[in-house]
């Protein structure tokens, strides 16, 4: 098999997608991604990252390429989770503090940021609208971090989210509490889940 072969094997795998990362983490130059490029067999969508021709752009999976660190929080991760309908045009993720990369230029995300003992608090991993694993908060650290930001939030966004959780068979309330407490605002969260209860 040769190089193209392989990356247009890494290309299926990923449902019409790559990066240059992934290219170089399987020993391949990246000037063959170049080369596809000019060939027509592949398209560059942004820096270091390319589809097939006739791609759907998974905004998720561009974004989450440019960081191991993006966690998608807040209203997007809302709209993961079925908890909002309004189709996220802006992303919410949450980074670490004293990240500088890419993604602080990025037009179309807004970054939230913590401290890095909770950044992998109650991360999942999902599967993006378009079939591309992300990694997200669980629905428990999401509404968290919206009663935390809920300055941040759209007043409308944040009521909806809550009663529906409220009302959810699959809520965990004990992993919200423990998640609460790590955050430091167990007292806010047991004040909006008594109203809601």
């Amino acid at each position: 098999m040769n190089y193209y072969d392989k990356i247009l094997k890494i290309v299926e795998k990923n449902n019409g997608y790559i990066t240059t990362k992934e290219v170089v983490k399987n020993g391949i130059n990246k000037t063959f991604l170049t080369n596809m490029v000019n060939k027509g067999i592949l398209v560059r969508i942004s820096r270091g990252y390319y589809g097939l021709p006739d791609y759907i752009e998974d905004e998720y999976y561009k974004i989450a390429s440019k960081s191991k660190c993006v966690r998608f929080s807040m209203a997007t991760a809302l709209y993961l989770h079925n908890l909002s309908d309004r189709t996220p045009l802006v992303y919410n993720v949450t980074l670490p503090f004293g990240y500088s990369g890419v993604l602080q230029k990025e037009k179309n995300v807004i970054p939230n940021f913590v401290k890095r003992e909770l950044l992998d608090l109650g991360v999942v991993e999902i599967i993006s609208p378009f079939g591309m694993k992300i990694k997200v908060y669980d629905i428990e650290r999401t509404i968290c971090d919206i009663i935390k930001n809920k300055n941040k939030m759209d007043a409308e966004i944040f009521s909806k989210a809550l009663k529906d959780y409220a009302k959810s068979k699959n809520k965990n309330l004990s992993r919200l509490t423990k998640y609460a407490k790590a955050m430091n605002i167990e007292k806010k969260v047991s004040g909006y889940m008594e109203v809601l209860l």
